[in-house]
């Protein structure tokens, strides 16, 4: 198999004028000096790149911190992202305005200005092959289409930028319009299709040492099924929530009223992008057609649970493993992982560790997503008694290598799905890594008074969870201050994305027995690796709703918490309960934890509240700065701002 991880490259950025100024005067001496022979233009080649959102970083990447799988005490400061989970959005300075850059944000229409200086000026470099030119060529066209898209999904529809303006325009030219939704999405997919059918993108990375980072036609594939899946999706096909959002010529930009087969339409064309993409990677050439499993030998022979749970955990900080289609290697995290690292894990060092750590904490809600053991929701599973999910129980033999035999733990965490144990850290639970590689032993004590509770301010965890899936099990806190990192690329797309993204398109696009008996078919390689029975088995014999994966919006249900489970603390969550436009219930559930000022257990695991914050359907798309409004009289406001 070739190796093709593919990850972003950190560039150097050359500066170029905002979205709507015209071409400033010296641009002539940019080009000269630019073009003039291909190490020049090179660089500019990579600032092109240097756009990239920053997929992982805590302070520029608003999908981790937020939404509501992480919640942060009040007294931890983290970036911006910490006031869009609390609901503090606001026109007159947006947080992570990409439009503009600013707040934690690049500004991508000036990424894209530079996209077009490259292209209109990459044929003049002389010392370069007509294949080469032509390969970067392709490259930087496909970081335009994906720069439109991810304004897109942030403002809705938005004006494109295909050239640049003229330093002879007048005034009035620079007063553009915000394009239609349908507009926009024929714009990035008929792009990318001229992009992927010409061929130009490397098929995989040969050259690890000079091209590692550097978009392929693998990429590009799945971009494509990634922009059609989130256009077919509730918040922008056909959503009448923006009926009467007219500009000043009277044009509705959202394309609101559609029929129920153009809305369908679209997810077919989304359901074969997903196509073509497995295809692509399942083809021997490539040959990305499993997902990830742990197979180290290191800790010696480990029980299948563990390796189990290091395969879920590894999916996601196991560097340059097989399933990560494309990852950012920027960002390589660190914060996270110590913002996901308890207080301590053993009495013997309690408080000795000063290092601002912990604050990560994982809301119940988020742990009530995952499956019991049995693969069906915890509200399904006729053998999973609901109702005493907070009483404190007993740990036995049986469940040693996931909570601490003889302790008590909440009913919550007996008999759930692997998926839960490795990617969630919680009072008495299994914790293996982090310096200890007991298989049953090490597990936070986060009771009041123990040695895993809170005892300092900027270390304080709100609900008593951490997010355990973020920290490589080598990562290691030790000493007063020192810690170890064992760090990783952070994933943009995994494979199980492809998978999950086919069967929500083939369940959308085709109303049919055979259409999600396809659909099931992906799923189930999700869940066989996340070790729990396929969709019918679990179904046919678990759930209070047995034929619930036979009908449409039943099967759509299980897809969905399918993916928020699976790519859980990956930055997914945020934008998908958008685009299925569920967020009005997701986002206004209240934040709740564990009682952690009690220190026995049946008062420790009782519900309570942390915050509860209102999204109303403003908060569905970024505000337009206001200074943009008052520039720009053709400029319309998104609803509610």
């Amino acid at each position: 198999m070739k190796k093709r991880i593919i990850t972003i490259l950190l560039c150097g950025v050359i500066s170029s004028c905002d979205y709507l100024d015209i071409v400033p005067d010296m641009i002539a001496t940019i080009e000269d000096n630019a073009f003039s022979m291909r190490s020049q233009a090179e660089k500019f080649f990579f600032t092109c790149y240097s756009y990239l959102p920053s997929i992982g970083s805590y302070d520029q990447d608003p999908s981790l911190l937020g939404g509501d799988e992480i919640w942060l005490s009040t007294e931890y400061s983290a970036g911006n992202a910490k006031y869009l989970a609390l609901g503090n959005q606001r026109s007159n300075d947006p947080y992570f305005d990409f439009w503009r850059g600013s707040l934690g944000a690049k500004n991508l229409y000036r990424g894209i200005s530079d996209c077009n200086i490259f292209l209109a000026n990459i044929d003049r470099v002389p010392d370069m092959t007509y294949e080469e030119r032509n390969r970067w060529k392709a490259e930087v066209e496909t970081l335009k289409v994906w720069y439109h898209f991810y304004l897109i999904r942030m403002y809705g529809p938005i004006p494109i930028k295909d050239v640049n303006l003229s330093v002879n325009d007048d005034t009035e030219a620079t007063h553009v319009y915000r394009n239609t939704m349908d507009e926009c999405v024929e714009y990035c997919t008929s792009k990318i299709d001229e992009i992927i059918n010409s061929n130009r993108l490397m098929v995989a990375v040969e050259d690890q040492a000079t091209q590692l980072g550097r978009i392929t036609k693998g990429i590009a594939l799945t971009m494509k099924a990634k922009m059609l899946v989130t256009f077919a999706s509730p918040l922008f096909n056909g959503n009448t929530d923006y009926i009467g959002l007219k500009d000043n010529r009277g044009i509705e930009i959202f394309n609101p009223v559609k029929t129920d087969e153009e809305k369908t339409a679209l997810w077919q064309r989304a359901a074969q992008a997903c196509r073509d993409a497995i295809d692509f990677f399942h083809s021997p050439e490539i040959g990305v057609d499993h997902l990830y499993r742990y197979t180290g030998t290191q800790f010696g022979n480990i029980s299948d649970r563990t390796r189990l749970k290091l395969s879920i955990r590894g999916s996601l900080v196991e560097r340059w493993n097989d399933e990560v289609l494309w990852a950012d290697s920027r960002n390589w995290p660190s914060t996270y992982q110590l913002q996901a690292y308890p207080r301590d894990f053993n009495a013997t060092n309690a408080n000795g560790q000063t290092t601002s750590r912990n604050n990560y904490a994982v809301p119940l809600k988020i742990v009530n997503w995952f499956y019991t053991k049995n693969g069906v929701p915890i509200t399904e599973d006729k053998t999973w008694n609901y109702n005493a999910r907070f009483t404190s129980r007993t740990i036995g033999i049986d469940q040693q290598y996931y909570l601490q035999v003889g302790e008590e733990t909440a009913g919550m965490f007996f008999d759930r799905e692997p998926r839960l144990y490795a990617s969630i850290g919680f009072d008495r639970g299994i914790w293996f890594g982090q310096g200890n590689t007991s298989e049953t032993a090490q597990a936070p004590h986060a009771r009041a008074g123990e040695y895993t509770q809170n005892t300092i301010q900027h270390s304080w965890n709100t609900t008593g969870m951490w997010p355990k899936k973020q920290l490589h099990w080598l990562t290691v806190c030790s000493g007063s201050t020192t810690v170890t990192y064992t760090l990783y690329p952070f994933p943009i797309f995994r494979l199980p994305d492809l998978y999950l993204m086919y069967a929500e398109a083939l369940n959308e696009a085709n109303n049919t027995q055979a259409a999600r008996d396809e659909a099931i078919q992906y799923i189930n390689i999700v869940r066989e690796r996340a070790g729990i029975p396929g969709v019918k088995e679990a179904w046919n014999n678990y759930s209070n709703d047995p034929v619930k994966y036979q009908r449409q919006a039943g099967l759509r249900d299980i897809i969905r918490q399918e993916t928020l489970v699976e790519f859980v603390f990956e930055g997914h969550r945020f934008w998908d309960v958008r685009r299925w436009k569920i967020a009005m219930t997701e986002y206004n559930k209240p934040i709740t934890g564990w009682n952690l000022t009690a220190s026995a257990a049946a008062e420790y695991f009782q519900e309570t509240w942390v915050y509860t914050r209102k999204f109303t359907p403003k908060d569905y798309f970024w505000p337009i700065h206001d200074g943009e409004l008052l520039r720009n009289k053709n400029t319309l406001q998104n609803y509610g701002w």
